[in-house]
């Protein structure tokens, strides 16, 4: 069964009933996308390199050729959002947190994993997450609580040194072109919000081939000189192997020259792990705390420290990241705000003199899968963009 597209509408027709499999039908011609498209918007809107080394982000799941017209944002994947996205007709689920994130050996109904994975197979549904890397974003999920809670100079809580080398090979004039689509394409040529980068310099090459030879140019046996030019791209060393299959893939010959030179790591502007900033004006832990309530829709907000204390410069890193409370103090913040903590960490940042303000898993990620959402639609001319309406955070106050 394929990921979308034409094979997909008989399947969910002869499962719905009549009045349902007509509405799929008629989202089956709405405008679409191929996957790998989408796959390329969600790339630039939260960088791979930006996950968590641990993580496990990017396409889980899916046809890259796969055509798309309807997506669908989650926070986490259970069964019950597979059996939404399958009845709304998605075609891709953009899932917060991963699937499959250990390695399993069977795929079956004994676990909820294994049911919402065999759902979405059987439908032929994409899935894709952005996880560690949305969390830490330009326009991502830290950045959006720093704006919320109106932080000025916002930066992130762990600077990222970016991880880069630069390629350089000869290409003829006439193949130039499609020698860097190629190592684009592969995801090299990307610095800070701007792809397709590259430096082009005209020169001359000289080769002698060997009776064995077979040149792209000239002949073997004699010394050629032929006009080249010189291409030059940076490119992360975790795509360094995709990019120079691509380059050799697309280059005209049989042994192209290619030079590899490691670049040393610098602070790339804006990328890092978590958000530190100021608030406009001091207020204490406790007024903090209920500004938080307010600002972040279905937040329990909890604090850990005197409720006095006065707080000006402030930590955020969402979800789970208690353990970012370290480098929060060491770059001078007075709390850290956060989704959850383990007691022992709780008690850890007590007696250490700093101050957490707990706002719950849920209520500080789920906000931006919704904004994810509004940026994919924005950016996917004619796609059907929308978040889960049957998610909702599992812990729950007893009315």
């Amino acid at each position: 069964m394929g990921f979308g597209g034409a094979e997909r509408t008989p399947a969910c027709a002869s499962a719905v009933p009549p009045r349902l499999a007509a509405r799929l039908a008629r989202w089956n011609v709405m405008a679409s996308m191929q996957l790998q498209e989408i796959v390329d918007v969600l790339e630039q809107l939260a960088p791979p390199e930006l996950a968590e080394s641990w993580d496990n982000v990017g396409l889980l799941l899916g046809d890259r050729k796969a055509d798309v017209g309807r997506i669908l944002t989650c926070l986490t994947l259970t069964p019950d959002v597979a059996e939404e996205a399958v009845r709304r007709g998605a075609q891709l689920v953009v899932t917060h947190h991963p699937v499959l994130f250990k390695a399993v050996q069977r795929l079956t109904t004994d676990t909820a994993e294994g049911r919402a994975m065999l759902t979405l197979l059987r439908a032929g549904v994409a899935v894709y997450s952005p996880h560690t890397a949305w969390d830490n974003a330009p326009l991502g999920i830290n950045q959006q609580l720093a704006e919320r809670l109106e932080l000025s100079a916002v930066q992130p809580l762990k600077p990222l040194n970016k991880d880069e080398v630069k390629i350089v090979t000869f290409v003829p004039p006439e193949q130039l072109r499609a020698v860097q689509q190629a190592v684009w394409d592969a995801g090299a040529g990307i610095i800070g919000n701007y792809r397709q980068c590259s430096f082009v310099l005209e020169g001359t090459g000289t080769f002698f081939g060997e009776e064995a030879a077979n040149p792209a140019v000239g002949q073997a046996g004699r010394l050629e000189r032929v006009a080249e030019a010189r291409l030059e791209v940076v490119c992360p060393t975790m795509r360094l192997s995709g990019v120079l299959s691509a380059l050799r893939s697309a280059h005209p010959y049989e042994e192209p020259a290619i030079d590899v030179y490691p670049l040393r790591g610098l602070p790339a502007a804006g990328w890092g792990s978590g958000r530190q900033g100021a608030l406009p004006a001091p207020l204490t832990l406790c007024e903090l705390a209920r500004r938080v309530a307010a600002r972040l829709p279905g937040a329990r907000v909890e604090m850990v420290g005197p409720p006095e204390r006065s707080i000006v410069q402030v930590g955020i890193a969402c979800g789970a990241a208690a353990e970012y409370w370290k480098e929060a103090q060491r770059q001078g913040c007075q709390v850290l705000l956060t989704g959850e903590a383990r007691f022992h960490t709780a008690v850890e940042v007590r007696d250490a003199g700093f101050a957490l303000i707990l706002a719950g898993h849920y209520a500080t990620e789920r906000l931006g899968m919704e904004r994810l959402a509004q940026l994919l639609a924005e950016r996917c001319a004619g796609v059907s963009v929308f978040a889960s309406a049957v998610e909702h955070d599992p812990l729950r106050a007893c009315p």
